[in-house]
């Protein structure tokens, strides 16, 4: 990694901003709407970019991470979030409903196989949807690896990360009555649900206020308040998957499934400092994974347009310019 890298914006790591030159939105069987974009070369090597939360969306930031001459680059808003509909709608919303989504958007474009790009949740579902479909999976390249497991939830959501920011970590938990703190998934999730939405709103923003502050490494506190639509669908989408273990059927899924995909080759791009998925979780994942190269980014957090990161990631896509 270039020493250098640090000591630059992320944004110099990118390639210069683009437009779609196809969007859509798919309608699927269930009522849900889903927003599809392409950018770059519409003859180009296909890569889904699956962006983070659940219920993060995508910005036209993710769209810069691809030579657009070399690739062609789809984007989409899963369930309940960014520009599909309906919005923060948690009915008919599953890990599994989106994996039939990649693979309807997959059909629609007449992709045989393709790339698989993904953060966070994005590098989760990217993982779940491999396993699922590994014929239609050439390479994956993933950030900040998360894999939806019980102990991954307690770091975050049970006090470990909270040990290293006591004062926001006060602000998250102070907001939760003593006696429901014990399980703070579960007290988020009847506040977020209420039916009340000043109320589903006021938590959804504490509640993407504590992920946020955490994210970056070049931050220490809070960076301000999300956007209230915002902050209530990323909230209730997330909590929804968490509290529902990411509608897997055993917690630890994805590593005793990692058998079906050992063939595809895969790179991780891992911040050292990622608080909100430790790199523990990206080590194990690449163990035993001939194919699966990680990389270790020294001074580096968790978020998507840290300059390390997103040197890595450019990096990533650059070397696979030969397919």
């Amino acid at each position: 990694m270039d020493h250098r890298s640090g000591q630059k914006r992320a944004v110099e790591f990118l390639y210069p901003p683009i437009d779609p030159f196809d969007q859509r939105v798919i309608a699927m069987a269930d009522g849900h709407r889903i927003y599809v974009e392409q950018c770059g070369n519409p003859n180009g090597i296909p890569v889904i970019v699956l962006h983070g939360g659940p219920g993060g969306g995508c910005s036209p930031a993710m769209r810069r991470y691809f030579d657009p001459t070399v690739f062609r680059i789809i984007l989409f808003d899963q369930r309940g979030c960014g520009r599909s509909r309906p919005h923060a709608v948690v009915i008919q919303n599953t890990t599994w409903h989106l994996v039939s989504d990649i693979e309807v958007i997959r059909n629609e474009l007449g992709i045989s196989r393709w790339i698989c790009f993904g953060g966070s949740w994005g590098a989760t579902l990217a993982l779940i949807y491999a396993i699922t479909h590994p014929e239609r999976v050439v390479h994956m390249v993933l950030r900040g690896v998360f894999l939806m497991t019980r102990s991954e939830l307690d770091w975050f959501y049970g006090g470990g990360a909270g040990a290293f920011f006591p004062e926001l970590w006060a602000r998250f938990v102070n907001a939760i009555p003593s006696d429901e703190r014990g399980d703070l998934i579960a007290a988020y999730h009847r506040r977020l649900f209420s039916g009340n939405v000043m109320e589903e709103t006021r938590f959804g923003r504490i509640w993407a206020n504590w992920e946020n502050a955490l994210a970056s490494i070049h931050h220490d506190g809070p960076l301000g308040e999300s956007p209230a639509e915002y902050a209530r669908a990323f909230a209730r989408l997330e909590n929804h998957y968490f509290y529902n273990g990411g509608f897997l059927e055993e917690d630890g899924w994805i590593l005793r499934e990692k058998g079906r995909i050992k063939h595809i080759p895969a790179t991780i791009i891992q911040g050292r400092y990622d608080m909100i998925c430790p790199p523990v979780s990206a080590w194990k994942l690449a163990q035993g994974w001939d194919n699966c190269e990680i990389r270790l980014i020294p001074f580096a957090g968790h978020a998507l347009s840290e300059p390390g990161i997103s040197e890595g990631l450019v990096r990533a896509m650059d070397g696979l310019r030969r397919f």
